[in-house]
């Protein structure tokens, strides 16, 4: 049995948070109207090429066709409006996620990991869109104590709304790694939810890497005292891709803590990336330990990197708290160090990026996963050495 099935809603349990950088949550769609793009939330966002996820006009029969490799023990279940609502960790906090629950026609894709669970195969989600618009909403379940890694993968091309909600039971060490890795001319809007157990550990890593607007919305709160999350992402924007990383850390409980890292790089004209982190301390998150960093390398001309890191805090009883933010071009002093020892400029350029996402792409912790990753920078880099050539 998977204990933390019973584990409450918490999003009526906390209190609201008065603050224009974040919004009410609510199931009810009409809570959440069209953005204009002048809203707090919606300022960095190409808002005219999400309108198809804004004004979706009822349930669609489309969804992304997925593969699930399993081990033994973990089940799968679609399960109705009402009762996907009681296991969520949070109402919807925009339109996008919104229409994700409430377009689902099929329901939402519950996934069961046992109280105790352990296995060294990881639980797979491979999700595949075909072109059409599209609205899900996944829900993971991890029992008390147990140990998974879960690989959630987004390919093809779609229009996609989503919802997703990660309760991890006490105790339990998750591993929880999304690829975007869609092709090109995919749009993809949603929210990411992460309900942290008492004494339990969360390790998040989120790779976009595809598509032609990827906007995220990732909240993670904890169930209890000394729970740990930790957060890692990476992105490669090229020329007129707009990839949006939104974190938002609830440090809700006492003696938690939190470690945030996103990186990405940027190549050719028009891409844009943004990165918002927020990490809130709540007056009862006494003891709490955070840091949040975002970096960002600008490979070529004409592209934009916007990185905003935000700190609330509400009690002076912490243990730390701090946030990083750099934007730039290569560390000219790392490429003369290596062109000082022979190493050619092309190649000393190639070994600086790589180094640049190692970092994040070592924590993944799945070898496959992880030379994928190595493999898609090179592409990445062979594309600009390729672009400038040609200029």
């Amino acid at each position: 049995m998977t204990t933390v099935t019973d584990a409450p809603n918490v999003a009526s349990a906390l209190e609201t948070v008065e603050s224009h950088l974040h919004p009410t949550p609510s199931w009810d769609v009409a809570d959440h109207p069209v953005p204009s793009g002048r809203e707090e939330i919606w300022r960095f966002t190409p808002v005219k090429k999400l309108k198809a996820l804004f004004n979706a006009d009822g349930p669609h029969d489309s969804h992304l066709e997925w593969e699930c490799a399993f081990p033994e023990g973990v089940t799968q279940r679609v399960v109705g409006v009402e009762e996907a609502r009681a296991l969520s960790v949070e109402a919807p906090v925009d339109r996008v996620a919104a229409l994700a629950h409430a377009n689902s026609t099929d329901g939402a894709l519950v996934v069961d990991i046992p109280d105790n669970f352990t296995s060294a195969e990881p639980i797979r989600l491979d999700l595949k869109g075909s072109g059409e618009i599209v609205f899900g909403h996944v829900i993971f379940r991890i029992g008390k104590f147990a140990e998974a890694t879960i690989i959630l993968r987004y390919s093809g091309l779609a229009t996609y709304a989503e919802k997703t909600d990660v309760l991890v039971g006490d105790g339990a060490k998750v591993n929880f790694v999304t690829l975007q890795d869609w092709d090109d001319g995919a749009i993809h809007g949603g929210q990411r939810s992460v309900l942290v157990g008492r004494d339990a550990h969360v390790k998040a890593v989120t790779a976009s890497l595809g598509g032609s607007v990827v906007r995220l919305q990732e909240n993670s709160r904890y169930a209890g005292p000394g729970g740990e999350f930790e957060g890692y992402g990476l992105y490669f924007v090229d020329g007129e891709q707009h990839i949006q990383h939104r974190l938002f850390v609830d440090h809700n409980e006492p003696h938690t803590k939190s470690n945030v890292d996103y990186r990405g790089a940027l190549q050719g004209k028009g891409a844009h990336a943004v990165w918002i982190g927020d990490v809130l301390i709540r007056k009862a998150a006494e003891s709490i330990d955070t840091y949040e960093s975002n970096k960002n390398l600008l490979l070529t001309e004409g592209c934009k990197a916007d990185s905003v890191p935000n700190l609330e805090i509400e009690t002076g009883e912490i243990a730390g708290a701090g946030h990083s933010s750099s934007t730039g071009r290569f560390d000219e002093l790392q490429l003369f160090y290596l062109r000082s020892r022979g190493i050619p400029e092309r190649e000393a350029r190639r070994l600086v990026v790589h180094g640049f996402f190692w970092d994040i792409i070592r924590r993944i912790d799945v070898d496959e996963i992880e030379e994928k990753m190595l493999e898609r920078v090179e592409q990445e880099l062979e594309l600009l050495e390729h672009a400038q050539g040609e200029a």
